[in-house]
């Protein structure tokens, strides 16, 4: 079984709060496993209820007038008994029937038993409901296995990557050794990515051809997917979806839509881009025209990179033998572009928006994200030539900006220049958002008084 970062965020969830949970993302990302595993062992009843595998259940539920109807009704749809303050209630492939999300709220207060709801393209079907359940449920988006939780799964041992953790926290290098097996694992991780259907082929089987088909037949599903949920853009979809790959091949190529002369180009397809971006496939970086924070205030709409969900299904679509160049580490694939994707997959799952910056006259840094109230600029470096940075020492220098430090990931080992820390690729997975915190702030009004 796969340890996965989610299982601890749901334990603390359901000791903390008394809402439903939502948890959204792609396809095969592995929602509804966690979620079962979660439930038949922390509560004394589960109870699943899946809308594809059982679609007479939404007519059921349709007709329900209250909390009191719907909970007679799941207790005719379910073979196990519904233990008042010991059940856990799980409604899954909910984008079959959204309506369910604005209706919880009232299982909620009614106070009987506990939620949680999934599905995929959650993110497309919601815009279309009514109202949500503020302050009735609470919504959390799940990724494929990130790089920590793939070394666990390939049976490396938790002190290697807390000792990896704390070489990135206090800056040290890591053991040659060390270092130099995981970048191994780290480059087998651009083949096999982070799906867990993927990673446990692997595992039973280190055959990558299997690899490959189990990867090509999720890639599949999503293109089903955007069949069947978007018939009248679909065509438009999958083109865009299809134009992802190319970049691996293409040196110094990303996908970039330019909002200059294309005005109607965009407005043509930019709901395709939304489509693939809200149903968790697709991973759009925006630029931003100053490397500032807020970030978000100085966003280009219409001027991105688009990048894969996930490094493996990415290099599943391209021609066979791909993967053994990926291992060997061949000079004739352009890694940059591969070694972005995975950043950009690591920023996002662990909560970054993820935004780059290009200026004519200080050039373009591959990615700026906001942590501890700063601009933090992140450089990807695939090559020897790694302390070769123009655009990112340009930017550190001008005082206008006042970025206090900044990240060039590479292959080489940790090492410290002034205000920039050079950090091997995969340190990528240990940069996380900084927890919220309460702020309490009393002001005194007894003069007004």
């Amino acid at each position: 079984m796969l340890n996965r970062k989610i299982d601890n965020y749901l334990e603390t969830f359901y000791k903390n709060q008394n809402k439903a949970l939502l948890i959204t993302g792609a396809r095969q990302t592995g929602k509804s496993f966690s979620i079962r595993n979660f439930g038949t062992t922390h509560f004394e009843s589960f109870i699943e209820i899946n809308f594809i595998e059982q679609p007479e259940a939404i007519s059921v539920l349709a007709e329900a007038k209250n909390s009191q109807e719907i909970l007679m009704r799941l207790s005719l749809l379910s073979n196990k008994p519904l233990v008042k303050g010991k059940t856990l209630i799980f409604f899954d492939e909910v984008q079959e029937y959204p309506e369910l999300v604005t209706a919880i709220k009232f299982l909620v207060a009614e106070g009987s038993y506990r939620y949680v709801l999934s599905g995929s393209l959650l993110g497309v079907k919601l815009n279309d409901l009514r109202s949500e359940p503020v302050g009735y449920m609470e919504v959390k988006e799940m990724f494929p296995l990130d790089f920590e939780e793939y070394l666990w799964a390939m049976g490396v041992n938790t002190q290697i990557t807390d000792n990896l953790r704390n070489a990135f926290i206090n800056k040290t290098p890591v053991d040659t050794f060390i270092h130099n097996k995981i970048m191994e694992l780290f480059r087998l991780y651009l083949i096999v990515g982070g799906m867990p259907a993927v990673i446990q082929k692997y595992i039973d089987t280190n055959n990558l051809q299997q690899v490959i088909e189990e990867q090509q037949s999720i890639v599949r599903l999503y293109k089903r997917d955007i069949s069947k949920y978007d018939k009248k853009r679909k065509l438009y979809i999958e083109e865009i979806y299809d134009l992802i790959p190319p970049e691996l091949n293409a040196k110094n190529k990303r996908f970039v839509l330019k909002n200059l002369n294309e005005n109607l180009k965009f407005s043509r397809y930019e709901n395709s881009f939304i489509w693939l971006k809200d149903a968790g496939v697709a991973l759009p970086v925006y630029n931003a025209e100053e490397p500032v924070v807020p970030l978000k205030l100085s966003r280009s709409r219409n001027l991105f990179k688009l990048f894969s969900n996930d490094i493996g299904l990415l290099a599943s679509q391209y021609a066979d033998g791909i993967q053994l160049r990926l291992l060997n580490g061949d000079k004739g694939i352009n890694f940059g572009s591969i070694y972005e994707n995975v950043v950009a997959q690591e920023l996002r799952a662990h909560g970054f928006d993820l935004y780059y910056f290009n200026n004519k006259k200080q050039g373009e840094l591959d990615f700026i994200v906001e942590k501890d109230a700063h601009v933090l600029p992140i450089e990807v470096k695939s090559g020897k030539d790694y302390q070769r940075h123009n655009a990112l020492s340009n930017v550190m220098e001008n005082t206008d900006y006042a970025i206090p430090n900044a990240i060039v990931l590479c292959n080489d080992n940790v090492r410290t220049n002034g205000k920039i820390c050079y950090l091997p690729i995969y340190m990528v997975t240990f940069l996380e958002k900084q927890s919220p915190v309460n702020i309490i702030y009393h002001i005194d009004t007894d003069v007004l008084k």
